[in-house]
């Protein structure tokens, strides 16, 4: 089973994608879709939608899982985030893929062991748990890995 993680964003969308084949999970790929600052929204949630199209092509997941929302006090951030969000939900759907979601809390639970983990221990247990020889970056990027970390634990469970 392919489990595809994302961390959604309009500057960046982090994205890990796990291969379910073996003993543990294995990383096949992952890093940040990147959008300029210069383009307008559209054009930047057209640039998200396209990108994480080519993923799910080249990778055909069995899974989509996204990070859910949870407002903060920038609105402004926390609308340009749910854009994302919803080109992202829009891509699964065209593609006919499964979407499960998760609260950052969750994540965190799920592959630390606390909820109230940092950043920095979050990359750490991916570098750990997925046997990478570097701690990934951006931590955006390790998120993404997390996430999908997460639904396969979840699902193992079950």
């Amino acid at each position: 089973m392919i489990v595809i993680g994302i961390d959604p964003g309009l500057a960046r969308t982090g994205y890990g994608v796990l291969s379910t084949g073996g003993r543990s999970p294995v990383p096949l790929t992952f890093g940040c879709i990147e959008t300029s600052g210069d383009c307008s929204p559209p054009e930047r949630l057209l640039e998200v939608h396209a990108r994480i199209s080519d993923l799910f092509d080249e990778y055909d997941p069995a899974w989509v899982v996204l990070e859910r929302l949870f407002f903060s006090r920038n609105t402004t951030s926390a609308m340009q985030v749910s854009e994302a969000r919803g080109v992202l939900l829009l891509a699964a759907a065209q593609h006919g893929i499964p979407v499960a979601e998760y609260t950052p809390n969750q994540v965190k639970q799920a592959v630390t062991g606390s909820g109230r983990a940092d950043k920095h221990q979050v990359q750490e247990m991916m570098r750990r748990l997925l046997r990478l020889d570097e701690v990934p970056r951006p931590d955006d990027a390790a998120d993404g890995l997390a996430i999908a970390l997460c639904h396969i634990n979840m699902v193992q469970l079950r």
